[in-house]
């Protein structure tokens, strides 16, 4: 019977509606709404320890990767805005070994790509807490969900990006560049307040292999029949880092180049003969024409005693000299050790006036667009021997799409700031 009013039954009878307790029970809040029999803090913590190693190597790697960038010289290495004390770990890069910035990118990049798996796990396996109720039960846990969505919403933000960036996807809003930098800042400060509060925890179940009376909130109370055991869903997610090793680490050694299916700087076809390795940029994206570099290109060298102009055979009748170097990019590829030849740059900063210790140097390229069309090298990388105007490579002249009529190669400087179609050299004034 329906409501009655007046002594009357109604003709249009209320609806009646689902008990409350069962709606309850069947939202993500409620601890039977997650079945799966995977989920469990000593699971959990063993990817969170996986991830302490892994995310800890990436950071320092990518911290490195940022300070090879001199970015705090010229201001045009580095428009980041407002950085402040968070270039504190600055300093003067090294020129040695000539393979350092190649090891430093590739293992930065290559390493987030591997940890892709273990990050979805994690997150995957810490679900529930997300719609855990009360969502704030203490100050302590106040402090976990704000490094928990610290910690997650930027390593989401940096993978993405990181991804985006290696696949030559610009999409995100502004420039890479600063958007990674930040983004890292703030990963790194939930990643530090959340490793301070779950550690202990996380160490003293995988040692003891229990909880010692505590509730393991991420086991569930009423779980479906097991599809796959922990240790096989571990060997999944190892299997998965795995592929990904295979398919993208290739792009960094010429003869695994063609595994290396997820980059498309590692399986792009650079033709054949000496100016065959990798390029990142062609003379055509960057609105490079042959009228630029053509008969009237100069170089022009500036400094202290004035300007010298060059033409191309007046700077190949200067004395050359020979390097065994690489191109490394922040993308994560790079060529094995190619034949330059060139002037050196201490030389060229002789003629500008500083014969006996060489000052930094501001290089610009004829290119019309793209970054880093300006680029500055420390005085360390002006210094080095190895650091040349490279007017041919492996014994030929310099392709357009290498940076003719001459491009600068410097040792274990990121492939950027090995600037291409250079018209200019500014020592001292930066």
């Amino acid at each position: 019977m329906g409501d009655t009013r007046h002594g009357r039954a109604s003709r249009f009878p209320f609806p009646s509606f689902p008990d409350r307790s069962r709606v309850r029970e069947r939202l993500p809040s409620a601890p039977g709404f997650w079945r799966s029999p995977v989920r469990g803090v000593r699971f959990t913590a063993v990817l969170g320890l996986v991830l302490l190693v892994g995310l800890t190597l990436v950071f320092v790697t990518g911290l490195l990767s940022y300070a090879a960038y001199n970015p705090d010289l010229a201001a045009v290495n580095d428009k980041t805005p407002g950085k402040g004390l968070l270039g504190f770990y600055l300093f003067a890069w090294p020129t040695g070994p000539h393979w350092l910035y190649r090891l430093d990118q590739g293992v930065h990049v290559t390493g987030g790509i591997v940890l892709v798996p273990v990050l979805l796990a994690k997150l995957w396996s810490v679900i529930p807490r997300l719609f855990a109720l009360p969502p704030v039960r203490s100050v302590g846990h106040a402090l976990e969900r704000v490094s928990l969505l610290l910690l997650v919403g930027g390593a989401l933000f940096e993978f993405v990006t990181g991804l985006l960036n290696i696949q030559l996807e610009y999409v995100f809003p502004g420039s890479f560049y600063p958007l990674h930098f930040y983004g890292a800042w703030v990963f790194f400060a939930g990643f530090v307040a959340h490793v301070g509060l779950k550690l202990p925890r996380a160490v003293r179940v995988l040692r003891s292999g229990e909880l010692r009376g505590e509730v393991d909130e991420l086991t569930a109370p009423a779980p479906d029949a097991p599809t796959i055991s922990r240790r096989g869903a571990f060997a999944m997610v190892g299997a998965g880092s795995l592929l990904l090793l295979v398919t993208s680490v290739g792009r960094s050694f010429d003869a695994l180049r063609s595994t290396a299916l997820l980059t498309p700087r590692g399986v792009a076809d650079p033709g054949s003969g000496p100016n065959g390795f990798q390029i990142n940029k062609t003379a055509a994206s960057v609105r490079v024409t042959p009228a630029d570099t053509g008969e009237r290109w100069r170089l022009t060298v500036h400094g202290p005693a004035g300007e010298v102009t060059f033409t191309r055979e007046q700077l190949l009748a200067m004395d050359q000299y020979s390097a065994a170097l690489p191109i490394a990019c922040v993308e994560g590829w790079s060529t094995s050790d190619q034949w330059w030849r060139g002037v050196r740059l201490r030389d060229l900063a002789a003629l500008a006036g500083y014969p006996d210790r060489p000052p930094a140097v501001l290089v610009e390229s004829v290119q019309r667009s793209g970054p880093f069309r300006k680029a500055a090298l420390r005085d360390n990388q002006v210094r080095d021997p190895r650091s040349l105007l490279a007017l041919e490579v492996n014994g030929e002249t310099l392709s357009p799409d290498h940076g003719f009529p001459a491009r600068i190669i410097v040792p274990a400087a990121p492939g950027v700031l090995n600037t291409k179609w250079v018209t200019r050299l500014t020592f001292g004034e930066l």
